[in-house]
């Protein structure tokens, strides 16, 4: 799979997505810093990457919209975490990935397909997702 990596994300991660076997490109190695959103969007659009990034804006599907893109993966960290943790929720997201075997998202339905096109709700894909992204809390 190709990524493109925002600003916010570093060297680190750009190693571990190439690593896992992917094609990584960054905003800083492609001279895109400081670009607008949209730019940067349109930039994956073109290249066919799926964008990982911190900002909570590409979570907005009215102005990011999903079905256009290869895909937007936002991660979400605590204030003050850790590399340790950032590195654990990349590991979460390519695992899923690689296990979900998702080939396409359809819109409007919204509905993803596994790779032999059998149709599931993307809700539970996003369930799937959330299980290996989300801390593991002993107290459940």
């Amino acid at each position: 799979m190709k990524f493109k990596l925002d600003e916010n994300l570093g060297p680190r991660a750009a190693a571990l997505i190439a690593e896992s076997g992917h094609e990584v490109a960054t905003v800083p190695q492609e001279k895109l810093s400081g670009t607008s959103d949209g730019h940067l969007f349109e930039s994956c659009i073109t290249e066919c990457r799926c964008l990982i990034s911190l900002d909570l804006d590409f979570a907005d599907v009215t102005r990011f919209r999903p079905y256009k893109t290869a895909g937007i993966a936002v991660l979400r960290l605590p204030q003050g975490a850790s590399p340790r943790l950032l590195t654990a929720l990349l590991r979460g997201l390519l695992a899923t990935l690689e296990s979900a075997s998702i080939a396409t998202t359809s819109y409007p339905e919204r509905r993803a397909r596994h790779a032999d096109g059998r149709a599931h709700g993307a809700a539970s894909s996003a369930g799937k997702l959330g299980e290996h992204l989300l801390p593991h809390h002993s107290n459940r």
